[in-house]
């Protein structure tokens, strides 16, 4: 349809959606059309190297011993890697005021673990802080407004869209009564600013594990209005609402995000199982279906011993993994608990970096073995 600027000439009209036109997707008016280029770079890697291609033991990584970097892309680590989704960490000191970042790939699920900011996109402007959750669809233009240098990231790029789980969500896709979290924790981008301004705006496209390099003539962000249901958003880890019982319940009730291969649990302070019998550390399990990696945000995990904040760990499917030695008692007549993780469950297997192996904590897979099997 016709929509006309005060000149009588016409907003460029960009629907930007995912799945063919089966997905959400949202109509966006812009002052210019978006497909303006000046120049082109060459392209370049950032395709991961690969240590370890089929892995069967349980190991662990020091996630605060990546260096802080200045630049945002630069610092991005990927230490983890299928055809469903790559993991990583990045330590970013720098707000990336001239440039802007497009992921053509994939959705990108970012936690916050230190910082604070904003991200900027067309969509208008999203903020956030320790605790956050920020998810970003493909395809969208960013920037990132840091309040200072000491800003640590987990980010999750997914070749699928990240969802909230279904069995949340009514027919109508209204989140229901007993899902842990509802629809006024999700903060969605706000302060529209309309920029309109003609010069070089370089743009980084990530593509197959490329980055390629563009200059449009035109500001990204020359959005006048949207509307549809593909924008970024965020919400808190501190508003998810933890699900409890009278014994053990499963990993599936700490749920927050799903995508086609994999899902993202919030492991946050929560009354323990009240049960009088109760043993509140979960039982020994085997991942027979899907590795399991654990992000240690804050507190005291009640089943690992020796954890630091910042720490991962990968419990690989085949072998089953548990409370380690002394877990299991510590935890009985414990009232709860005060950990805060992010757990990332991949259904198929796997690859880990070099980049992981270089915080690699030594010996990690002995770690079951305790005082009595050591002497």
């Amino acid at each position: 349809m016709q929509f006309r600027q005060k000149d009588g000439s016409l907003y460029a009209e960009e629907l930007v959606g995912t799945q063919g036109f089966s997905g959400v997707s949202s109509l966006v008016y812009h002052l210019y059309p978006p497909t303006i280029v000046s120049k082109k770079g060459k392209h370049y890697s950032v395709e991961p190297e690969i240590a370890i291609d089929k892995n069967l033991s349980a190991l662990s990584f020091k996630g605060f011993s990546i260096e802080p970097c200045g630049n945002y892309l630069d610092s991005r680590k990927t230490l983890f890697v299928n055809n469903d989704l790559h993991i990583g960490l990045a330590a970013p000191q720098e707000s990336m005021s001239d440039y802007f970042f497009k992921n053509a790939d994939a959705d990108e699920l970012l936690f916050i673990h230190e910082g604070s900011g904003t991200l900027k996109t067309m969509y208008g402007q999203v903020t956030f802080g320790y605790g956050d959750y920020v998810v970003i669809p493909r395809g969208t233009i960013y920037q990132l407004a840091f309040d200072d240098a000491s800003n640590r990231i987990l980010y999750i790029e997914s070749y699928s869209p990240v969802r909230t789980p279904r069995r949340y969500r009514n027919d109508s896709g209204q989140l229901l009564e007993h899902s842990p979290f509802c629809e006024r924790d999700f903060r969605g981008p706000q302060d529209l600013e309309t920029h309109n301004q003609k010069g070089e705006f370089p743009i980084f496209i990530k593509k197959q594990g490329l980055i390629y390099p563009y200059t449009y003539a035109t500001h990204p962000f020359d959005v006048v209005g949207w509307d549809g249901f593909h924008y970024p958003y965020s919400t808190s880890i501190f508003d998810f609402e933890p699900l409890t019982g009278r014994i053990h319940m499963p990993p599936p009730i700490h749920q927050q995000f799903e995508a086609d291969g994999f899902v993202v649990c919030s492991f946050v302070p929560r009354l323990y199982d009240y049960h009088p019998e109760a043993i509140p550390a979960p039982y020994h399990h085997s991942n027979i279906d899907s590795d399991e990696i654990l992000y240690y945000v804050d507190g005291d995990f009640m089943s690992r011993n020796n954890i630091e904040k910042g720490q991962l760990t990968l419990h690989p499917a085949g072998i089953p993994h548990g409370p380690h030695p002394g877990a299991i008692e510590r935890s009985i007549g414990k009232v709860g608990t005060e950990e805060l993780a992010v757990m990332i469950d991949p259904f198929r297997p796997v690859k880990i970096t070099k980049a992981a192996m270089e915080m690699e904590v030594e010996d990690y897979y002995k770690s079951w073995m305790g005082e009595e099997m050591m002497a």
